[in-house]
């Protein structure tokens, strides 16, 4: 058996797990820190953050310039009134100084007489005047501060910074490190005060930096590392499939290796690796709920997250500026990401278990007998399935939707639902949505030998009536939906929600042949 592992619970440990050095992922960190600047790191939970302090740490310590001190202010977490979490931040210093077998014997006495206006500044000012070597301090978790605890904190990193430059004793380098950008901070005191509107904690931080994802290049050299140490090769499709489905989320790619190496094949090196693998391990995580995804997405259930993520769903384009707080928190939690100008979900594996999740409660309401019941001899008939949903939709519109957050969205989960429920377990559903395109594109792919590929695709597309033009622009957009899958049938969906519309109106089927495709106007 291999020594180390695959990891998926806290940071990476050398001679444990199998990792990619951390400062080679962000490099210019290395930079700041000679330089003697104050920085921020951001970045989505379980992507490097904390194996890259550390790593920064011993590398600090080993090249003999600096004294590295980490500082978690995790336990600190909702201690907004600064006469609790002031304190909590002084003792958190204590506890990691204490680890340091360098720094233990630095720790300076606690000064009772002084306010909490400026103890946290007096404090790193007496730990500097008794280091041996300029310090480097990274505050991790920093981001769990809140109220006036954090307004005051970042008053005092600020005052011992400027004190700095007129030389008093004061960290040589600092980061604050969390999930969230400094600039976001600011929803954490009230979100009517733009207190901590800058990007940096009152100006002086220098640069905001954030943890890439990892490359698919750096995907295959992680992986190679266990074929080095077991003799147990990930082929080159097997890597092709898991950056697919990953983009390269550090987390996503160690807990599949992870689930296929040891869960799936229990630890036998001698077994092969196949492809099939990858997605039967990323279906078993969705299921399960793993820590990472819950916490994920119980970050769905916030408004601000609600109001950039539901335009996405539904393919309209999002109302908030790119710049905005609310867009940029978006980005941080890497729920969604934006390229060429349209948000997205940031890889496969989130946009499915976003989907399944807002959709979770419709598709466990409808009745078990719709699994399977428009499965025929490994046909599946959409005509049938989207009849009888329209009858479904007229009994049910209005009750079902208001049970919805996401209320804009409601027809498009329902209907993603409904589809799921019938063909559970008998096909596969691929669905493509980014804001901007105007509707959400549903592949239902079912095996299929006579075909070239060995699937037949049903192509399904969502739309919101916005306009007479809504019908005339979603079937050519189906059309060529049509063409990039080879299929010669497919169905539109427009959802009708103008107010006081006759459900003879909004009910209708109209089918027509355009070069030689068979498209079906569904409206609901």
């Amino acid at each position: 058996m291999p020594k180390r592992r695959f990891n998926t619970t806290g940071p990476c440990v050398p001679d444990k797990h199998y990792m990619l050095p951390a400062v080679a992922r962000l490099p210019e960190v290395t930079r700041l820190i000679e330089d003697g600047d104050f920085f921020v790191l951001h970045a989505a939970r379980q992507s490097g953050k904390t194996t890259l302090l550390l790593e920064l740490c011993r590398l600090l310590e080993a090249e003999g310039l600096f004294h590295a001190l980490y500082v978690s202010l995790e336990t600190a977490q909702s201690l907004d009134e600064p006469e609790r979490g002031v304190p909590a931040i002084l003792a958190a210093l204590e506890t990691w100084m204490d680890r340091h077998s360098e720094l233990r014997r630095t720790i300076p006495p606690r000064e009772a007489q002084l306010s909490i206006a400026e103890s946290v500044s007096r404090y790193l000012e007496s730990i500097c005047r008794r280091c041996p070597k300029p310090l480097v301090v990274f505050f991790d978790e920093a981001d769990c501060l809140g109220g006036e605890t954090l307004i005051l904190f970042l008053r005092q990193l600020r005052s011992g910074y400027v004190a700095r430059q007129a030389g008093s004793p004061f960290p040589h380098s600092l980061a604050l490190v969390g999930m969230r950008n400094i600039r976001d901070f600011r929803s954490r005191i009230r979100p009517d005060r733009d207190t901590l509107g800058s990007a940096s904690p009152f100006n002086i931080a220098s640069t905001a930096l954030t943890m890439p994802v990892f490359s698919r290049s750096e995907v295959a050299t992680l992986y190679d590392q266990h074929t080095v140490e077991s003799g147990q090769a990930f082929p080159e499709e097997v890597v092709d499939r898991v950056y697919e489905s990953t983009q390269g989320q550090p987390w996503l790619v160690n807990a599949i290796a992870r689930d296929i190496t040891e869960r799936l094949l229990d630890r036998d090196a001698s077994r092969p690796i196949e492809t099939a693998y990858v997605d039967q391990v990323i279906e078993g995580m969705i299921l399960r709920r793993v820590t990472h995804i819950d916490s994920l997405l119980e970050r769905l259930r916030e408004e601000r997250v609600r109001k950039i993520v539901e335009p996405v769903l539904i393919g309209e384009g999002v109302q908030a500026d790119f710049a905005s707080d609310d867009a940029r928190y978006v980005l941080d939690l890497g729920l969604l990401t934006r390229q060429g100008g349209e948000w997205r979900a940031a890889n496969p594996i989130y946009r499915e278990v976003i989907l399944r999740e807002l959709s979770w409660n419709a598709q466990d309401s409808l009745p078990a007998a719709l699994e399977g019941r428009w499965i025929r001899a490994g046909r599946l008939d959409m005509t049938g399935l989207l009849q009888s949903f329209q009858v479904f939709w007229r009994e049910n519109a209005e009750s079902w939707t208001e049970c919805y957050d996401y209320k804009e969205a409601a027809p498009h989960l329902i209907l993603m639902a409904y589809l799921q429920r019938v063909v559970n377990g008998g096909a596969e559903v691929i669905r493509e949505y980014a804001a901007g395109r105007g509707r959400v594109d549903i592949d239902v792919r079912m095996a299929d030998d006579s075909l070239p590929g060995g699937l037949r695709h049903y192509p399904l597309e969502i739309k919101l009536r916005r306009s007479e033009r809504s019908a005339r622009e979603g079937l050519e957009q189906l059309a060529a939906y049509c063409d990039r899958l080879g299929a010669d049938e497919a169905w539109l969906v427009l959802f009708d929600r103008r107010p006081g519309t006759p459900w003879e109106e909004k009910l209708t089927w109209q089918t027509e042949i355009r070069s030689n495709r068979t498209l079906h106007l569904v409206t609901c």
